[in-house]
């Protein structure tokens, strides 16, 4: 497994990115994708995890799966919200629909990316720097 530098120094500017996937190929995949952009990407397979690494290491950016097997996507976008409501959560799932959507939404998701369009992801992230200001541990 790679293992990421622990965040970025003052002369970097990537975002420190989560991915949250319990699938571990699809993980893996999107990963690959992030690192074209930062090399400083974490993950972790289910929504408790998440929670905790959110906590640790105060990302940039969190790529974000619906169906996870412990506390599923929309729960931990929510509850990651609560402890800080201006984090960035991008849901990236193969569930599509209006409901699911409108959840993310309400849940304080930021974007929404089908797996069928991971390619969009590079670009995603393109847009996001590290913000210093969030802290690190």
């Amino acid at each position: 497994m790679f293992a990421p530098p622990a965040h970025p120094t003052a002369t970097s500017s990537p975002p420190i990115v989560l991915v949250v996937e319990d699938n571990v190929s699809m993980r893996a995949l999107i990963c690959e994708l992030a690192r074209e952009v930062s090399p400083y990407v974490h993950e972790c397979a289910d929504g408790e995890c998440a929670l905790e690494l959110f906590a640790t290491l105060h990302p940039d950016v969190v790529l974000m799966d619906i169906g996870l097997g412990v506390m599923n996507g929309i729960e931990a976008t929510a509850a990651i919200r609560r402890l800080d409501p201006g984090a960035h959560v991008i849901m990236v799932t193969e569930r599509d629909g209006s409901d699911y959507r409108r959840a993310a939404a309400d849940a304080g998701a930021r974007g929404f990316v089908l797996k069928e369009a991971l390619t969009e992801i590079p670009a995603l992230l393109a847009g996001v720097s590290h913000n210093p200001s969030k802290g690190t541990s």
